[in-house]
């Protein structure tokens, strides 16, 4: 009997499915580590070891004589903004040469007053305010227009109002650019009738 000497007959496409199997294993891989190199490159992926500083953000001003502390973060304020330490910084002060009146909430009195900030950041704060006079001297005159007579007399009273200044003025100038930047607001004149 010749059938036992015969063989079964070899399936064809073997080479072939296993071709097609390796390329398409290879194409995936391949897919996957380029689309790993693009969203590193693209910044999707956490290709950097901590938050990249815009250059064009205020830096502040050390005092001659005083080093900068590398690697520690600044603790946060009540307003999610860095605590600055005074003894460290060189603070730069700028008087709004325009008095502030408006009138006062739920009475016939009025407030007038003149102001000045300070910035413990590079000169671009300043710049900052300057260029953006107008909303800022609005902001102002909002917050005015909402103190009580009988509080703003009174020493506590006058701290509230600089620290709703400070963050009228910041609000301000963090929506028009980006950063805010007044650490102080100072009284230069103060009338109330």
């Amino acid at each position: 009997m010749s059938d036992a000497t015969e063989t079964a007959p070899k399936k064809k496409g073997g080479l072939k499915k296993l071709l097609l199997l390796g390329g398409g294993a290879f194409l995936l891989v391949g897919g996957g580590v380029g689309a790993g190199l693009y969203a590193a490159g693209a910044g999707l992926a956490g290709a950097h070891a901590g938050p990249v500083e815009d250059p064009n953000k205020p830096k502040l001003v050390l005092k001659e004589g005083v080093e900068a502390d590398e690697g520690h973060a600044a603790p946060k304020g009540k307003h999610g903004e860095p605590t600055i330490d005074a003894t460290k910084y060189q603070a730069t002060y700028y008087p709004i040469e325009e008095t502030f009146t408006s009138n006062l909430r739920d009475t016939d009195g009025f407030v007038q007053l003149g102001i000045g900030v300070s910035t413990f950041y590079d000169n671009r704060v300043i710049e900052n305010l300057k260029k953006n006079e107008m909303p800022v001297r609005s902001a102002v005159l909002m917050t005015l227009a909402d103190q009580d007579a009988f509080v703003i007399t009174t020493p506590e009273g006058k701290k509230m109002l600089q620290g709703a200044l400070k963050d009228s003025i910041n609000e301000v100038l963090k929506s028009r650019e980006g950063f805010g930047g007044i650490d102080g607001v100072y009284f230069t004149s103060f009338i109330i009738q």
